[in-house]
């Protein structure tokens, strides 16, 4: 945000006021925000100043630490949620075929669950791979925000994001809505009872779920974390996977530097390295 539109802004907002910003979520989440985010900061912030009638940035600032339930929706205002049904499809793919192979009970972890698009994604999968929705596998979908995971649990979906699915996938996964829910579709009961939802920050020192993950998706969520940040993060996260289980990472993510941690296998997959049952 440039100094004349600062000038022109609805509420003062001034560098340090960023830097404070970054340095609480940074503490909150070990996200760290970069030097171009002020912009998006000053307008997601912005709709929690209006809501709380503050006048300007140092007052929200200043609520933010005497008021702790309002640290759930800093959060919640300033994690992004990008995300889309079957994103990064070879990893689907891949999936489908490990499932296929391993026709056992399974337990998979989607670590950013956002919307939900992702986990949904996983359960369609996993209902591909066995050709039917009663099936051994269980989802656990968490995320860090949860005004997104409200959304996810909901299942409700605008009809454009499912365009690229067939006719028969989307009818067998989707209803349609009719009447005042024209332009939207719904996740079938049958596979949203493979899904639990669960809030989570991947900050926080344990996590109260299983041990025994099979598969576990985190994908562009540790391009927000420093090195040091990442390494005791994935630490933590095959602490709850079995050996012979996947990791599945983004596109934009590089771990060379834990390869103590994790052996890749392929395109952004890797398998936990070391880890004893």
């Amino acid at each position: 945000m440039t100094l004349e539109t600062r000038e022109k802004a609805e509420f003062g907002y001034e560098r340090a006021d960023f830097e404070v910003v970054r340095a609480k979520l940074k503490t909150l989440t070990g996200i760290n925000l970069a030097d171009s985010k002020d912009s998006m900061v000053y307008s997601r912030l912005s709709r929690r100043i209006r809501a709380l009638h503050l006048k300007d940035f140092s007052g929200y600032l200043s609520y933010l630490d005497n008021h702790l339930e309002e640290q759930e929706n800093f959060i919640n205002a300033l994690t992004t949620n990008l995300t889309s049904f079957f994103r990064e499809h070879h990893h689907f793919e891949q999936l489908k075929g490990y499932i296929q192979s391993n026709r056992r009970p399974l337990k998979i972890w989607c670590a950013a669950a956002s919307t939900g698009e992702e986990p949904y994604s996983l359960a369609m999968t996993a209902v591909e791979a066995y050709g039917r929705f009663n099936i051994p596998v269980e989802i656990i979908a968490s995320d860090i925000d949860s005004k997104v995971l409200e959304t996810a649990s909901r299942g409700i979906y605008k009809i454009e994001q499912v365009s690229d699915m067939t006719a028969d996938f989307k009818k067998r996964y989707f209803h349609r809505g009719k009447g005042i829910n024209a332009g939207l579709v719904k996740i079938v009961p049958e596979l949203k009872k493979l899904l639990t939802f669960k809030k989570l920050n991947l900050m926080d020192a344990k996590y109260a779920l299983p041990e025994d993950f099979d598969i576990v998706f985190c994908r562009n969520v540790m391009i927000y974390f420093d090195k040091q940040t990442q390494l005791a993060i994935l630490e933590k996260i095959i602490s709850h996977m079995k050996p012979n289980g996947l990791y599945f990472a983004g596109h934009s993510e590089n771990f060379s530097h834990v390869s103590k941690l994790l052996t890749p296998l392929g395109k952004t997959v890797y398998k936990p390295k070391g880890m004893t049952q």
